[in-house]
């Protein structure tokens, strides 16, 4: 600053201390500060200058970073009237070209930031959307393939998502909120009504069920003293319980443990009878094993009148013995059968030879056979064409094979 004027190049303070600040060819009072030096004045309205910099060099970078919230037009405006008359010294025209730079920035940012904002509620429209529609599809299944426990957790997802969504989410207008908000509580009254009739509804009928099956354990838990004898009438209760009806799965299995138990007392006699039998039978399978090492030989036999009378002495002690346990009797029975058709073997082979029918038959098929074959060889002898004579050779092949077959 001069000493002498009091001056700097933006601005100076006359005698009175008033200040001016110049602007172009002209000047303009901003202010006076009567209790100061000249130097103190000027300061003071150069730190309005600067205080008004520091908001467009703010903003400016704000702007610049996209970090501007939506007022930044309004802040541009409200700017540009501070700027209009300035009580500031300083480069006032540079701050209010600055300041209309910004206007334009300021115009293209609010519409980005509008954009955006509409991007971000189509978003948001959009996401409440496939919340209400899964909801919908949820409460809109069949009530037979419906899993209620995890579609109750599922809308309980649902409605916290939609809670997060409407506390972070974009504003949506009223109207566009409510209707969404309306579909979604529908879908979930729907559900929870439905839900509410199927458990009502399987609550009576666990308690039908579980009144049929507990007079069916009841019955069964009398046969107790019947032993093995009690067997048939668990079975016919069997049948009942079939018919009877489920009940929950929890519940359904805790009444089939006991029916179970009412039979396995009955089951468990049969088993100890059954063992009790095995062990007397046990001496009969010894026996019936040494028959069957006795019919071995028959099985080298091929005279059908010896192995019949070997075979009708071994049946005879066979019978004799009686019953082996059950497990081993497949066994026992089987190696019998293989003596036993090894003998009807012997004796359907003895009949197609010795059945009168079957035999002139036989014969009479011989004597034409033999004839035909005769005629071939002279065919053979006398044949000059070899392909002739190759099909008369495989033709008296066919014969001899035939004849062979008819045996002695």
């Amino acid at each position: 600053m001069s000493e002498a004027t009091n001056e700097t190049p933006w601005g100076r303070v006359d005698e009175d201390r008033t200040v001016y600040v110049r602007e172009g060819d002209s000047e303009r009072a901003v202010g006076s500060f009567p209790d100061g030096t000249p130097e103190e004045a000027l300061a003071y309205f150069e730190r309005k200058f600067s205080d008004l910099e520091g908001q467009i060099t703010l903003l400016e970078a704000r702007i610049n970073r996209g970090t501007a919230d939506a007022s930044v037009a309004s802040t541009v405006a409200k700017l540009q009237e501070q700027l209009v008359e300035p009580a500031a010294v300083g480069d006032i025209d540079s701050l209010r070209s600055r300041v209309t730079k910004l206007t334009e920035k300021a115009a293209a940012f609010g519409e980005k930031q509008q954009q955006e904002r509409d991007a971000a509620r189509e978003e948001a429209v959009a996401k409440r959307e496939s919340i209400v529609a899964e909801a919908e599809r949820l409460a809109g299944q069949p009530e037979q393939s419906v899993r209620w426990k995890e579609t109750s957790t599922a809308f309980e997802q649902l409605f916290t998502d939609w809670q997060a969504a409407q506390r972070s989410g974009p504003h949506l207008p009223k109207s566009q909120a409510d209707a969404l908000w309306k579909r979604f509580r529908a879908a979930r009254q729907s559900f929870d009504t439905a839900r509410r009739s199927h458990f009502s509804q399987m609550d009576a009928n666990n308690k039908d069920v579980k009144s049929r099956k507990e007079k069916i354990i009841a019955s069964a838990e009398a046969l107790a003293n019947k032993g093995v004898d009690g067997i048939p009438a668990y079975r016919n209760l069997l049948d009942e319980w079939k018919q009877a009806g489920r009940a929950s799965r929890k519940l359904d299995d805790q009444l089939w443990a006991r029916f179970k138990a009412a039979g396995d007392v009955l089951y468990q006699a049969k088993a100890a009878e059954t063992a009790q039998t095995n062990e007397e039978y046990a001496a009969n399978l010894v026996a019936k094993q040494a028959i069957i090492d006795d019919a071995q030989p028959i099985l080298e036999l091929t005279d059908p009148s010896a192995a019949r009378k070997q075979l009708t002495a071994i049946q005879l002690r066979w019978d004799e013995v009686g019953r082996v346990p059950r497990e081993a009797l497949r066994d026992i029975e089987g190696k019998l059968r293989r003596v036993e058709d090894h003998v009807k073997s012997l004796e359907d082979e003895h009949w197609r030879k010795s059945n009168p029918e079957t035999k002139a038959r036989s014969e009479g098929l011989r004597g034409q056979l033999e004839a035909s074959i005769a005629e071939l060889e002279s065919e053979i002898e006398a044949a000059k064409d070899s392909k002739a004579r190759t099909a008369a050779e495989e033709k008296l092949a066919t014969q001899k094979s035939w004849l062979a077959a008819l045996g002695d």
